[in-house]
């Protein structure tokens, strides 16, 4: 079963109950990013203009689909993964 028709059969608590789970990545190089956002909107850009601050940053734009107030208004939905250097980590948590 292709990817979008896999989304498409979910209902929007089993895309979000299957979101929350998402909380970790390993890149290619083995380092370890934590997801600190998941959305869109003017929320999206607040949280990444903080985040910058705090570390590396990488946004992965997220299928919409079954987020009817994100397809209805046209919006991208993001993920923003944060890689903060050891230093600045022992600093925050």
């Amino acid at each position: 079963m292709n990817d979008k028709k896999d989304i498409q059969d979910k209902t929007i608590q089993e895309r979000m109950a299957e979101e929350e789970l998402v909380k970790e990545k390993i890149d290619d190089q083995g380092r370890k990013w934590r997801k600190t956002y998941f959305g869109g909107g003017e929320h999206f850009k607040n949280w990444l203009a903080q985040c910058k601050e705090l570390g590396e940053v990488e946004v992965e734009e997220v299928d919409s689909t079954g987020y009817k107030c994100f397809e209805e208004g046209g919006e991208k939905l993001y993920r923003i993964w944060l890689r903060i250097d050891a230093a600045k980590q022992d600093d925050l948590f």
